[in-house]
């Protein structure tokens, strides 16, 4: 995703437009609706490449009903009576939803794809549905004589409409194919043309396949002493991690290896651990199994210990490093608050992670209130530590204003310095990051090289 679009949607009343990068982070005051951003980026994914409905309340986001989602201008006022949500796809194509109540649920009334030229939209009213396609040369109502009769179409998800919004678009201009869509307003009639531009554009080379995005909780499972096999599908408090391991460790042993030494790396470089294990207590890959840490001393290898007993810290880092090392995982990650529970030496080790993890072509969207997790990150980026440029990077200021809360877009510059904060933003991290990078914070304009100090 490169852009976030958002009206009347919990704390942010007017229309803004959010740009993100392959890694963008989240700052700003609590209460200021960077969970909720969070929140909308997952819906937003589901509503193009989810299969099942969007569903505001799943963990770790409990969004409530329409009238706590939408926005409002007081107590007594009721809410908005739509909201809107939108992004901008790296594939190059535009989606826009508008949202209303439905039996006290936000319900999805009306969605438009955009690319280029073409276009297609669907909108209804819990009854009546009608579907139009575009292009240059005109536009056509789709016929809903397809299988949406008699269904209560305000409870289909938005992804189950793409077959019915381009019936054959994407697959030729067949008459078989085309016979649905109605010339509108003179239009003539769809032909071979029409059909070529929509199979030729982004949108239908988009890969529908991709993995659901990662989303972490700020706050994450309990260590355990001993853990039972069970399933471990990822979830965001994180408990699916140790058993993962354990998955790994006894039926793909490549795959283990690769995770636990690059465990053991960050582990060094951050020093809290040099070594994990998974020790069995039976023969059984379906046995109880536990997980031992060790921290190598100055001289000598310290004995082995649970990870119940080497501090919370580790636990709660563990779902995100497994997240985080292991490629094939999703190609989006949704992190809140990873630096929790950590020593600030881990939360600027995790920054160098997080920079790493998003030059390697993941996508990441971290709310952070460490300022040593992002001077590392701005560091990091400075001292070209990994392929990341500064553009890669994008900073999102959450500022309260009244009843409302404006996003201010921020940028790094390839010496690191901030550019285009709002006065407001110093008061966060302005001190440290002068201390820790000898850098001139700028609210605004070019960096001056005489001030930069590298």
């Amino acid at each position: 995703m490169k852009q976030i679009i958002l009206e009347n949607y919990r704390c942010f009343h007017r229309k803004q437009i959010a740009p993100l990068a392959p890694l963008t982070l989240l700052v700003g005051d609590n209460s200021t609706g960077k969970t909720s951003f969070l929140a909308l980026i997952r819906i937003l994914w589901d509503s193009v490449y989810g299969y099942g409905d969007l569903n505001f309340k799943e963990p770790p986001f409990d969004l409530g009903s329409y009238h706590e989602i939408a926005f409002r201008q007081s107590e007594r006022s009721g809410p908005a009576p739509s909201f809107e949500a939108g992004f901008r796809a790296d594939q190059g194509f535009e989606t826009n939803l508008i949202f209303q109540e439905y039996r006290t649920l936000p319900k999805v009334v009306r969605m438009r794809f955009v690319d280029g030229n073409n276009w297609t939209e669907y909108y209804y009213d819990h009854e009546h549905l009608e579907m139009q396609v575009g292009t240059s040369r005109g536009v056509w109502t789709v016929s809903t004589n397809n299988g949406t009769q008699g269904r209560n179409i305000s409870l289909i998800p938005p992804r189950h409409f793409l077959p019915f919004m381009l019936p054959g678009v994407l697959y030729g201009s067949s008459p078989h194919y085309t016979d649905n869509l109605i010339p509108v307003n003179g239009s003539p009639p769809f032909s071979e043309q029409d059909a070529s531009s929509f199979s030729s554009s982004s949108f239908a080379a988009t890969d529908f396949s991709e993995e659901r995005p990662f989303v972490s909780a700020p706050v994450r499972s309990k260590p355990q002493r001993t853990y039972d096999q069970s399933n471990w599908a990822p979830n965001p408090e994180g408990y699916h991690a140790p058993m993962l391991m354990a998955s790994l460790a006894s039926f793909d042993r490549e795959k283990w290896e690769h995770l636990k030494r690059e465990l053991e790396r960050f582990g060094s470089s951050a020093g809290i651990f040099d070594a994990i294990d998974i020790k069995r207590l039976g023969k059984s890959a379906s046995d109880p199994f536990q997980i031992h840490i060790r921290k190598f001393g100055k001289k000598r290898r310290g004995p082995k210990q649970n990870l119940i007993d080497v501090g919370y810290g580790i636990s709660q880092v563990l779902p995100i490093l497994t997240e985080l090392l292991l490629p094939e995982n999703s190609r989006m990650a949704l992190l809140q608050q990873p630096e929790m529970h950590l020593h600030p030496s881990v939360q600027a080790a995790l920054g160098s992670l997080i920079c790493k993890t998003a030059s390697q072509g993941r996508q990441l969207i971290v709310e952070a209130h460490s300022d040593f997790l992002i001077d590392r990150i701005r560091m990091d980026v400075r001292d070209g530590k990994t392929d990341l440029k500064p553009e890669d990077v994008s900073i999102l200021f959450f500022e309260r204003n009244d009843i409302s809360v404006q996003i201010h877009s921020i940028q790094i510059d390839e010496l690191g310095n901030i550019l285009n904060a709002p006065d407001s933003y110093g008061t966060f991290f302005m001190e440290e990051m002068s201390k820790s990078l000898g850098c001139v914070f700028r609210a605004s304009g070019p960096p001056n090289p005489s001030e930069a100090g590298h």
